[in-house]
């Protein structure tokens, strides 16, 4: 029966993670480089795979953006292993202190690091996340359970199964790394209500894809947004600023969250940068949606809808719009932001400075790119995702993201007086 298989495979996560919270530091850089050498070492073989999902992929025509985050190549399986060795060096979050005290009588309290346990992550055509997170959870003394989906089954499977032989080569549980994927629609279920086994639950993907996960689980869930990206040109803007950042925003790598989707132009310097940043988009094979302004400024201009404000592409598409004040500007991202990342390009200081307070993102940058927000860029080596809620969690996700913390108490007989 598929609900009595899939409770095993929990119950068999939830025991690997006993094991998980107990390897040491060096142990599992240990098994992370295993898993980055068995990575390599089967580099034909999920290949071969991935290309089933290519061309199945293609088949169900699921369009060039996913189907480029769902490629995998020689230097994309070696890019992999590289990232799983990187998050083997840094720094293991399990036992850190975070705060502590010794109590008037003696006792000493520590606040601690501790593993969540069974960490659970949904995600779409994204077979490096299958590694990503696998390699995340486990330095931080996680097991993790993993659902990648249909479009990427078959390279899945394969990276999985070699991650966990990678494992027990090491004599350490292969049920540390599991995934339902075989289960289809139901291994995803079971993830989203699988509470007293899954203790995080972790959605990547498109938004309506966050939306089900974060609304249907009964496991709590640390959200990671859909990206409409937005980037403001001041009045005071630089023309090659204005320029190199927009088109670096937008085309670096237009199928990821952390891509620009809206540029907001303030009205006294539509004139002069509306043009200039329109060709060189245009240029670069971006299809400009925009308002009446910029259809008046540009050539070639695709006339904006209400939905565009609202659109997260991850083509190369984008929404520009022609606004009066930095006042309009702030409105329009509260209106249709998904608070992932927003930019301004600016030399006014006054303004940078009420942009950072006021706009309300995970990330938020003066004069640079949004394609900033990663976690490799910011350090932490792989990432989980970007978590665009409040709680917890806030912007690139790493090793400590994937911690809770408990209370430990010492004494020497001290009692409640």
């Amino acid at each position: 029966m598929t609900a009595a298989a899939i409770e095993e495979r929990f119950r068999a996560a939830k025991r690997a993670s006993r094991g998980a919270a107990r390897l040491t530091s060096t142990q599992k850089s240990e098994a992370l480089g295993a898993i980055a050498d068995a990575l390599e070492a089967n580099s034909a073989r999920i290949i071969a795979a991935n290309a089933e999902d290519l061309q199945r992929g293609r088949e169900n025509g699921i369009g060039d953006s996913l189907l480029d985050r769902l490629a995998l190549d020689e230097a994309r399986v070696s890019a992999l292993a590289d990232a799983t060795r990187e998050v083997a060096s840094l720094p293991d979050p399990v036992g850190e202190v975070v705060r502590g005290s010794r109590l008037a009588n003696g006792v000493r309290l520590e606040q601690i690091r501790v593993p969540f346990g069974v960490v659970g992550a949904i995600y779409e055509a994204r077979p490096n996340v299958t590694v990503d997170i696998a390699a995340l959870a486990l330095r931080s003394g996680n097991a993790a359970v993993l659902r990648g989906g249909s479009a990427a089954l078959s390279s899945n499977m394969v990276l999985v199964d070699v991650m966990r032989e990678a494992l027990a080569g090491l004599g350490i549980d292969r049920d540390t790394i599991q995934t339902v994927d075989d289960f289809g629609r139901d291994g995803a279920t079971a993830l989203m209500t699988g509470r007293g086994f899954i203790d995080v639950l972790v959605p990547r993907g498109s938004a309506s894809l966050i939306e089900t996960v974060v609304t249907t689980s009964t496991v709590p869930v640390i959200e990671t947004g859909a990206g409409n990206v937005h980037v403001v040109l001041d009045s005071s803007a630089p023309d090659d600023w204005a320029r190199e950042i927009t088109v670096n925003s937008k085309t670096h790598r237009p199928s990821v969250c952390n891509s620009a989707e809206s540029v907001l132009v303030l009205r006294d310097a539509a004139e002069r940068l509306v043009p200039l940043v329109g060709r060189a988009l245009q240029e670069a094979g971006v299809t400009i949606h925009g308002d009446e302004t910029v259809a008046s400024l540009l050539d070639g201009v695709v006339p904006a809808t209400e939905d565009d404000w609202a659109t997260e592409y991850l083509t190369l598409d984008i929404a520009m719009r022609v606004v009066d004040s930095l006042d309009d500007a702030l409105d329009h991202i509260d209106t249709y932001s998904t608070h992932h990342t927003e930019t301004i390009v600016t030399t006014d200081v006054r303004n940078a400075e009420r942009f950072l307070a006021e706009v309300d993102s995970a990330a938020v940058y003066v004069n640079t790119s949004t394609r900033f927000t990663d976690g490799g860029e910011y350090g932490f080596g792989a990432e989980v995702g970007i978590s665009t809620q409040k709680l917890h969690a806030r912007g690139p996700m790493g090793l400590p993201e994937l911690t809770s913390t408990k209370w430990v108490g010492r004494g020497a007989g001290q009692v409640r007086r």
